[in-house]
């Protein structure tokens, strides 16, 4: 007993002592044993000519640029050619109610076209719920506006991304449809 005594006092002495001779240095020293160091750097920095003076350059363009904008404005109108051919235009719509509910969908929509008479408001049905939304924006910026007069009146308002027609004639015989179905 008096041996493992001996021994905890031995063992806590080294541990208490020890801490004292740890010395923990920082590498590298002060800041000041620095202050006089100086490096030349400019042997190996990259040199680059000067810049002429634009105000003195008379650049004029060698041969002609005609073949350039002849291609570019053939690409062009291919582009506008390729989008003439599509039908539909991506855009966004404000979805103001989605659900089965067809008695719900008719009431909401009268009652979001008899507050915002100016907005184009019309309903769809996607088995098996109806869909009414508001308006037809390019952007989403666009929709924001109207979103943000709807939102206190019908919070549950969110707005979506959507494809539409882009001959407005097929648009209103497609809503035209709508409307004869509702009778």
């Amino acid at each position: 007993m008096a041996g493992k005594k001996s021994l905890l006092i031995v063992l806590s002495l080294i541990l208490f002592s020890s801490c004292g001779i740890i010395n923990i240095r920082k590498s590298g020293g002060s800041a000041e044993m620095y202050s006089n160091y100086s490096e030349d750097l400019s042997s190996t920095r990259i040199q680059f000519e000067p810049l002429p003076d634009p105000e003195d350059s008379n650049f004029e363009p060698e041969g002609d640029a005609d073949p350039i904008d002849q291609e570019l404005g053939q690409r062009i109108n291919q582009i506008i050619m390729e989008n003439d051919k599509e039908m539909f235009l991506d855009g966004f719509t404000i979805l103001v109610y989605s659900g089965v509910g067809r008695d719900a969908a008719f009431e909401l929509r009268n009652e979001v076209y008899s507050e915002f008479p100016d907005i184009q408001t019309y309903m769809e049905y996607e088995q098996p719920r109806y869909l009414v939304k508001v308006g037809r924006y390019i952007n989403k910026i666009e929709a924001l506006a109207t979103y943000e007069k709807l939102k206190p009146l019908f919070p549950g308002s969110r707005i979506i991304s959507a494809r539409f027609l882009k001959d407005h004639d097929q648009q209103k015989k497609e809503e035209e449809k709508i409307e004869n179905a509702e009778r």
